[in-house]
């Protein structure tokens, strides 16, 4: 069955629910093929192919298991090796392609993957774990602070990767827990977005599978990533995907992919149709050769490569596995034009040998030099590849500024406004009451997200001429997003009265049914309980419920402001409770 067809026989009115026994009928041409390792003896490695006049030679060898590299201002190279559990420092100071001195270990954590560099700081991320050290003189660091202990479990996909943003925020890429699910923590499959101590964070984007290489176009100040399809689709779907990264949005996972496509094995939450959740998600902007596995990527800026590829991306792509033939082992370019991505074109090949059937290398480390070589790194046999061009002369340039203005934008929006009740006008009063607190007094900890996270029971007078409910909690006290939004809640129908405690997360509810759940400043969908900083004043938290002479037509998921939009001019009542919350310790762990 052709992808087209698929999706209309998914997406037909009759099954729009898209539920277990909804007909689906699929035959996939499934492959597991994994090419044999052989060594990368100095002949094989004099075959890679480039494009002309580039050369490309071993850095380092031996080195097992390296996966990320990042690279200092003072051009030392930092490298992860997830399996050894530690980060090794290399030095190549006059970039003459010969390390200075042997490689040196300088962190150690089992796991350790993701690197950011930022402030005289080396960030490292395992799965669990996000830890800073101050890089000394030396280029060795000092000693280690742990600043998130509580990412999600690693699941299928433990491998974390940082970045610092031009916002200077730390921006942490989280895979999802497996091939293809309704994940229960809204922070798996997704881009999170934390302060560089680590103290508060947000989900910046979800249905991201697994985005371990992303990173902001120099000239436009745009996130890019390449996110990793679903297994099992078949030898040719689904294609990597190149998105364009931004703040809110939802990227299909693991519903819908790419442009059109469906996966027909998955089931969306709260009979949700897969129309419906491609509609909520956004399409990818260029998709490449499926299974090719995707890894680090980064923006070349430097001034030794020609012109032509300056603010053009490159990715590395480790291989596959579900396939035959085999995609990926390679390094590919994205030439980018004005800020868009206009295709993929190879640029380091001949990892595959033996007419396919063995490989050298699975790269996955990208990293630029100071002076403009391109640093590749392969977790198979442990090379550090290291790409010239022309004689190789080292060319340094000034540190980029990427521009912040489009970010900002992003994470500003919503920000700075008043609360719900303040931006209604005049309506009719209505009561609004809680049996799990009382007005104006603290919520019993099961509520707060340090704790249950559970929602609170709440129960109204019925507005005469209502046709639904819309319901926003926000705290005016929160310190960066103000107010910072808890929960959106709308087409609550006009017969229901009340909300039991503990509702589920979902975007659209079976019980009261029809009740849809929008996003919280979180950054996930329904209830998202206060959590304030550890010893901060008590916080308020205003519980607003505004009755409409309307049913909204709103998408699952919708922000507060999409909500305020549509229910303009409806609002015939309106009222509020109020309760606080305070975290005198923390937690319990």
């Amino acid at each position: 069955m052709s992808r087209t067809a698929l999706l209309l026989c998914l997406l037909t009115p009759s099954l729009a629910a898209a539920q277990q026994g909804d007909g689906t009928d699929v035959q996939a041409n499934v492959h597991t093929f994994k090419p044999a390792k052989v060594d990368a003896t100095s002949e094989r490695i004099q075959d890679l192919k480039v494009p002309n006049r580039f050369q490309v030679n071993a850095l380092a060898q031996g080195l097992k298991n390296p996966r990320i590299i990042a690279v200092a201002p003072d051009g030392r190279i930092y490298v992860s090796r997830r399996d050894q559990g530690d980060v090794l420092l290399l030095e190549d100071a006059n970039e003459d392609g010969v390390l200075d001195a042997e490689p040196k270990v300088v962190f150690s954590r089992p796991g350790a993957h993701g690197l950011a560099i930022a402030n005289g700081q080396l960030y490292v991320a395992t799965a669990n774990d996000v830890y800073r050290a101050p890089i000394r003189p030396d280029g060795t660091v000092g000693r280690e602070e742990r600043i998130i202990s509580d990412l999600p479990d690693g699941g299928q996909h433990p491998n974390r990767t940082l970045a610092i943003g031009p916002d200077g925020m730390l921006y942490i890429s989280v895979g999802s827990s497996c091939n293809a699910c309704n994940e229960t923590n809204p922070e798996h499959a997704a881009l999170l977005r934390s302060s560089p101590d680590g103290k508060s964070r947000s989900i910046f984007a979800s249905g991201l599978r697994n985005t371990i290489g992303f990173a902001w176009d120099p000239k436009i100040g745009e996130l890019w990533g390449m996110d990793h399809g679903i297994d099992y689709l078949g030898n040719d779907e689904q294609p990597e995907e190149l998105n364009r990264i931004q703040k809110g949005k939802k990227y299909g996972w693991p519903h819908v992919w790419g442009k059109d496509g469906v996966n027909p094995q998955s089931t969306p939450p709260g009979q949700i149709s897969k129309q419906q959740w491609a509609a909520t998600s956004e399409p990818m902007v260029l998709g490449y050769t499926a299974h090719a596995a995707p890894m680090q990527m980064l923006f070349y800026t430097g001034q030794q490569f020609p012109a032509a590829y300056r603010g053009d991306a490159f990715v590395t792509m480790r291989g596959s596995w579900n396939r035959k033939p085999a995609s990926g082992y390679e390094v590919v370019r994205i030439r980018f034009n004005a800020g868009k991505p206009s295709g993929f074109e190879p640029f380091l090949t001949g990892f595959l040998v033996d007419n396919g059937q063995a490989h050298i290398a699975r790269p996955v480390g990208l990293a630029m030099t100071r002076g403009g070589a391109l640093l590749v790194g392969d977790d198979a046999n442990g090379v550090i590849y290291r790409v010239t061009y022309g004689q190789g002369q080292a060319t340094t340039s000034p540190p980029t500024t990427v521009p912040s203005g489009p970010l900002l934008a992003q994470v500003n929006q919503g920000s700075g406004v008043p609360l719900t009740k303040d931006r209604i006008g005049k309506a009719d009063a209505l009561e609004i009451r809680s049996t799990s607190f009382s007005a104006d007094q603290p919520l019993p900890p099961r509520f707060s997200a340090y704790h249950d996270d559970a929602s609170p029971a709440l129960s109204w007078s019925s507005v005469p001429g209502a046709k639904s409910y819309v319901l926003i909690m926000e705290d005016p006290d929160a310190a960066n997003v103000k107010p910072f939004v808890h929960w959106v809640a709308y087409n609550i129908p006009a017969v229901v009265l009340s909300l039991p405690e503990g509702l589920p997360v979902d975007p659209r509810l079976l019980k009261p049914e029809g009740m849809l759940q929008g996003a919280n400043s979180r950054g996930s969908v329904g209830y998202f309980g206060p959590k304030p900083p550890v010893g901060d004043p008590p916080h308020h938290y205003h519980f607003q419920l505004l009755g409409l002479d309307t049913v909204l037509d709103l998408k699952p998921g919708a922000s507060r402001d999409e909500v305020l939009s549509a229910a303009k001019g409806h609002v015939i009542g309106i009222g509020e409770t109020v309760g606080t919350y305070q975290q005198k310790a923390p937690p319990l762990k």
